[in-house]
């Protein structure tokens, strides 16, 4: 089995940063692109950022200039470091990665079980 575990989220005031951590484990091959995505409440889930495994990224608009998303390969592990946190980037963020168990021929989708980010004074 795979599994992807987040930790970092926390209660933070507006303007503060926070740094997510998202590790993978388990019988894994390989790892393709990894991404943070977010759901706020009454909203849809959203891919907040993606990062391949050359280290190519890409962000929604909103967190640009704001968010930076990383990788270490070796740890199988992927961080987004979250600066200048908003009221409305509240909302409960999903590591999300595409894995290939050993034994397989196929990438395919996992998801973490989320951590909560509430930016609130």
């Amino acid at each position: 089995q795979v599994q992807l575990v987040e930790s970092g989220g926390a209660l933070v005031q507006p303007g503060g940063s926070l740094r997510l951590s998202c590790v993978a484990s388990g019988n894994i091959f390989g790892i393709n692109t990894m991404g943070w995505y977010r759901q706020a409440p009454g909203k849809q889930r959203e891919l907040v950022a993606g990062i391949t495994s050359g280290g190519s990224t890409n962000y929604t608009d909103s967190v640009k200039g704001r968010f930076t998303i990383s990788r270490d390969n070796a740890k199988k592990t992927v961080y987004l470091q979250m600066n200048s946190l908003k009221p409305e980037d509240t909302a409960l963020y999903y590591c999300n990665a595409e894995i290939r168990r050993l034994g397989y021929l196929r990438y395919l989708e996992h998801w973490g079980q989320g951590t909560l980010v509430t930016v609130s004074s």
